[in-house]
């Protein structure tokens, strides 16, 4: 029997879904305009990498404070003050005139966007009975996974269109209907500010060194050429101690900010760590595609954005079936189908040739948007269905939590792994095409010839012939890399199948259990 929904429950429903799409949008809304970012900012690349890293490493140290501290301060009012202040500070980067007034800003947005990822979750565990509780992890499904894949798309579009600063303005709407719905459809509690004086503080500065420290080594380490860089030794050293601290403060503890106990639960365990490779896979992909055409294809921001739609808008036709299909199918199935399917669609990535570009990628893009909403919104009911409603807060942080590091190590080793391969690749390229090969002799020659035929003097030609060769070499290398990195995706996602076994059986009906 299905008992009426109140309006404002729906209304704050739709609410905390939208902050969190907002939030999950500006993870990614900069990555196909971030060369016009740096180029505003005076910036370099190198330099212009921590736009993204600030955002990062604020948001995943935000992200497990929420549950404790929407208990501290109320939900309503912890929600609709960082939203205030998430869209205070996007105006802010919109207006910014140096990187290091961009770093900040940006650092005040993840920091405040991170709040609205895991109370979203919250909000549709607490407000919806378990029958209609599919329907609200199906919009989740659209921050999860939706955001991530159209945020170059709408990056790009704006940059083209009008300039990089609206790609932080265009937050005003969206922020304002979010305050609006949550201050109606939520309703006023007590403030319990006393939580503060006996508040976990050691384990919440442990975490916030370990995982900030954690990130910005993923995040920049291959930059910085990894430990010959002073600040990255010792990201790594307080990263390796302050974690393992924080773990242990949070399970001897007896009322820890962060109940680390869930993870013992098969269910929850198992779920949160293939919560993890989701992230490796949809953030991975999101790195790579870009960097891909960028690098390879000489795509511009708008031609990106065009390319990634094809695996983000498929998404919204295909998310509005996953809660009937949750009414009469294992959800189990359903997010190994979705592993299945996002796994297959990067080993078909991991053919690509210098010739792959735009229309060659339409079909690998369509499979992995056919795969991915059968896996954020089953993978959710099955997270949080063995969680009691007291612990929905703390698991949907840790869930989240999760989401997020998997997408950071994956960016992480990705970048490394693209390193290594492309290396790899040009050395092997490179001796087989000496100069002293009949038929590498006879490719210059020839390219000389069409060259001096073009103007160009006759003693630049055989030097510029020989560099249009070592391009050529180093676009094979590097395209060879991306379909290496694509091919030990898709096998990561593939085997991460094995894991739903340790989950037990849901519930009949596909129905979030809320005790």
């Amino acid at each position: 029997m299905n008992a009426r929904i109140p309006f404002r429950d729906w209304v704050a429903v739709l609410g905390g879904v939208l902050g969190a799409f907002m939030a999950v949008l500006d993870i990614q809304i900069t990555n196909a305009s971030l060369a016009n970012i740096e180029g505003g900012l005076s910036a370099s690349p190198d330099q212009g990498s921590w736009i993204s890293t600030a955002y990062l490493v604020a948001e995943i140290v935000v992200i497990p404070l929420t549950g404790w501290l929407s208990r501290v301060f109320s939900l309503r009012l912890y929600l609709i003050g960082n939203t205030i202040l998430f869209l205070f500070f996007s105006i802010l980067c919109g207006t910014a005139s140096s990187l290091g007034e961009m770093i900040v800003f940006r650092a005040g947005q993840g920091f405040t966007g991170g709040v609205l990822i895991p109370i979203a979750l919250t909000i549709i565990l607490g407000k919806l009975p378990p029958a209609r509780q599919p329907v609200g992890l199906a919009m989740f499904g659209v921050t999860a996974t939706f955001a991530p894949a159209i945020g170059p798309t709408i990056g790009g579009w704006i940059t083209d269109a009008w300039n990089w600063n609206w790609i932080f303005f265009i937050n005003v709407l969206p922020a304002l209907a979010v305050i609006a719905a949550v201050w109606y459809g939520i309703d006023r509690e007590k403030m319990q500010l006393g939580l503060l004086r006996k508040g976990d503080w050691w384990g919440i500065l442990f975490m916030a060194a370990g995982l900030g420290s954690l990130i910005a080594f993923l995040e920049e380490g291959e930059a910085k050429a990894w430990f010959t860089t002073e600040w990255i030794r010792y990201a790594a050293a307080t990263a390796v101690i302050a974690i393992p601290v924080f773990i242990v403060i949070e399970l001897v503890r007896k009322e820890p900010f962060l109940d680390l106990r869930l993870l013992a639960r098969r269910g929850f365990g198992a779920a949160s760590l293939l919560g993890l490779v989701m992230g490796l896979g949809l953030y991975g992909s999101v790195y790579l595609m870009p960097v891909y055409l960028s690098q390879v294809q000489g795509y511009d921001a708008f031609q990106i954005g065009m390319v990634s739609m094809w695996y983000g808008v498929p998404q919204l036709l295909i998310i509005p079936f996953v809660p009937m299909i949750m009414k009469r199918v294992d959800a189990r199935l359903m997010v190994a189908f979705g592993f299945l399917l996002f796994g297959v669609s990067a080993v078909m990535n991991g053919y690509m040739s210098p010739l792959t570009a735009g229309p060659e990628l339409v079909l690998p893009q369509l499979v992995r948007a056919l795969g991915q909403p059968f896996i954020i919104v089953p993978l959710s009911a099955l997270a949080t269905g063995g969680l009691a409603r007291a612990e929905q807060a703390q698991g949907s942080a840790l869930f989240n939590m999760f989401r997020n590091l998997g997408g950071s190590l994956g960016i992480a080793m990705l970048s490394t792994f693209t390193t290594m391969r492309e290396h790899f690749h040009f050395d092997i390229i490179s001796q087989r095409l000496t100069p002293t090969s009949p038929d590498v002799h006879a490719w210059l020659e020839r390219a000389a010839s069409l060259l001096v035929s073009r103007g160009t003097p006759g003693g630049l030609a055989p030097q510029q012939a020989l560099a249009e060769l070592a391009g050529m070499v180093r676009t094979q290398a590097y395209t060879m890399t991306y379909a290496d990195c694509f091919f030990l995706m898709g096998v990561v996602l593939i085997a991460a199948i094995v894991l739903l076994a340790l989950i037990p059986r849901p519930r009949i009906g596909g129905a979030v259990a809320a005790h």
